[in-house]
């Protein structure tokens, strides 16, 4: 199909004149005629948008031309959101096709509305513009707005500059935003309504950072809040108030007396100019506590509290929000040895205390609890309770390296040495013998009620059974045994009854030639016994001797153990000025030497 210009251009104006057929057109008519035709007819390329003008409208169709040789046909449902449609109104429209295959011009009012409209959001991108949109719902993270006939999302983040906690709010209302991001791929488009009002609050913040000082009062609504403390919003710069700095008190979370949304006065505490960071109080636009606290607290004031807090060395007793005192371990219990205070106390415990110590200028506090009871080391009974000879029943509260420490009641401690566990078993360490937390009976060796000392002892509980022993274990009496140990020396035998001697190793033959190991039994023969020693001398290898010998050397050893003691006790007489025993004394020590 050839253009104008071609029908033009290629038409045999001579020839047309000769025939006839061009009449008796003169050149400039020609001319004229040719300019004629070209206001008739336009350029048309498709896939454009172009303005054309209603000829008709039909009950489906809205006819259009668009300066082309044959008009096009709009379906009417397309022109929904014009009021009224009359002949001669100008509209935009887009070409689809300028032929189809009927021959027709197809054309489309609503591609035209998207095309204009995606050219619209180009150019407000490219030149930062406001545009007017409509916010037709809510979705995931954000707002859907209606821009220019586009859907444009609107993320939750991008609608203001205090986080939105509520997007339904803004269902069905126009918002004014911009557009920051175009994605062509996938036709996208985000808009922001924070961006318009950034610029507004970037001069507010200047502003209020020029002016900020320190103990300056400002109102701000609570934005955002954290187990730390709250984010302030101050008018365009935030600030932040400590949990610490929200109640003279003890809380655990701000929630306990804040809301968001909830407009408070707030004190500048200290702000930073180049990090822009500002630290807010609350409690400081009220007294210290500490400075109502009554005039008469003093020491050994009795006082009522709560417990706020619970930790190794001890415990906070609160008097009134913002005034504590310290309760340590130690003065929880008159008991000698320490416990964890949560054996005592927890955590909303209330209380009564007396006060210790009280410094009002440093408002320091320290309170204790034992006090409201007697101590009882200065019981009227202390002394009758607890005499020489009583038997008492506690529990093991500590062990050390030489005994350990029981508890008789609340308060009043003893100790029992190492020695004083058994008669019979030679202990190293009380581990061996009891755990903490056991209960032991006991009897009382020694009281000291000034220095709050008492000395116990188990094996007291019952007789001393050396002096059975010395009847059934005499010198020569031969006995089965269990070596319990073996060293360089010997082993640890174990008798009967529980008792235990010693069997030096050149004793340990047995007849094979081998020495006894530990953990055999066998007959073993005492070689000596001592009582007061608590200690018996033992063999294996010379079973079958009479004895006579060893007899002789006990008998020997116990005489002069005799004369020793007899020899100590004259040396004790003369320390008195007795010249006279002291000149027996010295007879008698040379008869014993003659006999022996």
């Amino acid at each position: 199909m050839m253009n104008k210009e071609q029908i033009v251009d290629d038409f045999d104006w001579d020839l047309a004149d000769k025939t006839g057929y061009g009449g008796s057109y003169s050149k400039e008519e020609r001319e004229k005629l040719e300019k004629l035709i070209e206001g008739t007819l336009n350029e048309l390329g498709e896939k454009q948008v172009v303005n054309g003008t209603i000829v008709g409208v039909t009950d489906r169709d809205v006819i259009v031309n668009v300066g082309f040789k044959s008009d096009g046909l709009i379906p009417l449902s397309e022109f929904r959101d014009m009021e009224s449609i009359k002949i001669g109104d100008t509209v935009e429209v887009f070409i689809e096709e300028k032929e189809n295959k009927h021959g027709q011009l197809i054309l489309s009012r609503r591609k035209a509305k998207i095309v204009n409209a995606w050219n619209n959001i180009q150019e407000a991108l490219e030149k930062d513009l406001v545009i007017d949109g409509f916010v037709k719902r809510r979705t995931k993270g954000g707002l859907i707005v209606d821009i220019f006939g586009i859907e444009a999302f609107l993320p939750g983040s991008q609608i203001d500059v205090k986080p939105i906690r509520d997007f339904d709010v803004f269902v069905g209302k126009k918002l004014e935003v911009k557009v920051v991001k175009i994605n062509n791929a996938n036709d996208n488009v985000v808009v922001s309504h924070k961006v318009l009002i950034e610029k507004d609050i970037e001069k507010q913040k200047a502003e209020i950072l020029n002016n900020l000082e320190k103990g300056q009062v400002l109102e701000g609504v609570i934005k955002n809040m954290t187990n730390f403390g709250v984010f302030i919003d101050l008018g365009g710069v935030d600030g932040l108030l400590h949990i610490t700095d929200i109640s003279w008190g003890r809380i655990n979370h701000p929630e306990e007396l804040l809301s968001l949304d909830q407009k408070i006065n707030v004190v500048v505490l200290d702000f930073d100019d180049e990090k822009k960071r500002i630290s807010l109080g609350l409690k400081q636009l009220t007294p210290h506590p500490w400075d109502s606290l009554p005039e008469d607290i003093v020491v050994g004031s009795r006082v009522k509290g709560k417990i706020v807090n619970v930790a190794d060395y001890g415990a906070f007793l609160e008097l009134q929000p913002g005034v504590e005192g310290l309760i340590h371990v130690s003065e929880m219990s008159w008991s000698q040895h320490l416990r964890n205070p949560q054996d005592f106390l927890k955590v909303g415990d209330e209380i009564e205390a007396c006060v210790l110590t009280i410094d009002r200028e440093e408002r320091k506090m320290s309170l204790g609890i034992k006090q409201l009871t007697e101590d009882p080391w200065t019981r009227q009974d202390m002394l009758t309770k607890y005499a020489v000879g009583t038997k008492h029943s506690g529990i093991v509260r500590n062990l050390t390296n030489f005994g350990l420490f029981i508890e008789l009641e609340e308060g009043i401690d003893g100790l029992v040495h190492v020695s004083d566990l058994s008669w019979t078993k030679k202990i190293k360490h009380p581990s061996e013998f009891v755990k903490v937390g056991d209960t032991l009976e006991v009897m009382v060796l020694e009281l000291d009620v000034e220095n709050r000392k008492l000395a116990l002892s188990h094996k007291h509980i019952e007789e001393n059974p050396w002096n059975t022993f010395e009847t059934i274990f005499t010198v020569g009496s031969i006995h089965k045994g269990t070596i319990l140990s073996k060293n360089d020396k010997g082993a640890v035998v174990e008798l009967p009854y529980g008792i235990e001697g010693f069997c030096a190793t050149k004793n340990l033959v047995k007849t094979d030639g081998k020495l006894a190991e530990a953990g055999e039994s066998l007959d073993f023969r005492v070689l000596e016994f001592s009582k007061e020693e608590r200690k018996i001398t033992l063999t294996h290898s010379r079973l079958n001797d009479t004895g006579s010998e060893d007899k002789k050397s006990s008998e020997k050893k116990t005489t002069k153990n005799k004369t020793v003691k007899d020899i100590n006790k004259g040396v004790e007489k003369t320390t008195l000025g007795d010249l006279e025993v002291l000149s027996n004394l010295k007879e008698q020590i040379e008869e014993n030497k003659k006999k022996s």
